[in-house]
């Protein structure tokens, strides 16, 4: 389906909104399952950004930056994989197999930033000492603004001025790379989920893990709502356990340390 100019700018507006978040990890409006759905709603297919977003959030959920590293961009790939989606008329799972080179384009472009950015600290360095606020606050918002509308060309670019040609790449694939990358798409989002397990998972959580992996697998139900609101009865049955433990002086930190 074409996308109209106000799409791709309203599009664009979401990205630089992101960008800007993702500059400062605010309120985490970055993350694919947010960006995606906005993205669905913005090309009038909601449900389509939701399951976009859904499966990148996935994919993306053990990639968070950690000091000066950059993981492959979240914001891109939320965005692009509704948009391939919906210009090529693809499945969730190859969409975000295929916007995954935009993630990382916009990962290079975020290094290239953070890098540059560097030499600009005796400047700012000098400011301080100087207690010239006005200049330092100048250079930051000047800074953080300009990185929310690279994100916004960059966005724009991709998603309006080249969908045509996304279209017809989409259009000469063979069927055996379509299923590849649908095959990849599949896979990404277990992978994602054992990078985050890698870190959070603890003996004590293992058996959750047993009942949720049980439920989702072998139980047949139509969303998601049952396997939900199990996690939540479980969430609040160890809620409580801590609680009972913090009053009678047995818990340390939080982190049930006694059951690894």
């Amino acid at each position: 389906m074409e996308i109209t100019l106000m799409q791709g700018l309203g599009l664009a507006l979401l990205a630089f909104i992101a960008g800007l978040d993702f500059y400062l990890e605010a309120f985490f409006w970055f993350r694919p399952i947010i960006v995606g759905t906005v993205s669905g709603m913005i090309l009038g297919d909601l449900t389509l950004g939701v399951i976009c977003g859904g499966i990148t959030e996935l994919a993306f959920a053990g990639l968070t930056p950690a000091g000066g590293t950059q993981p492959p961009n979240p914001i891109l790939a939320g965005i692009m994989a509704t948009v391939l989606a919906h210009t090529g008329g693809l499945g969730a799972k190859e969409a975000m197999a295929l916007a995954l080179p935009f993630s990382f384009l916009m990962q290079y472009v975020v290094i290239f930033f953070w890098s540059g950015y560097s030499l600009l600290m005796p400047r700012m360095d000098k400011y301080a000492r100087e207690a010239d606020t006005k200049k330092f606050y100048t250079v930051s918002i000047a800074s953080w603004v300009l990185v929310g509308v690279v994100y916004a060309i960059v966005v724009f670019l991709s998603a309006y001025l080249a969908q045509d040609a996304m279209r017809n790449l989409i259009s000469l694939m063979p069927e055996w790379l379509t299923h590849g990358f649908e095959i990849i798409g599949g896979i990404l989002p277990g992978i994602g989920f054992a990078m985050l397990l890698k870190t959070m998972l603890k003996g004590w959580l293992v058996p959750y893990l047993v009942i949720g992996f049980l439920f989702a697998t072998f139980i047949d139900f139509g969303n998601l709502l049952p396997l939900a609101i199990l996690a939540a009865a479980l969430a609040i049955m160890e809620f409580n356990k801590y609680n009972d433990q913090k009053k009678a002086g047995l818990a340390v930190g939080g982190d049930n340390s006694e059951g690894i």
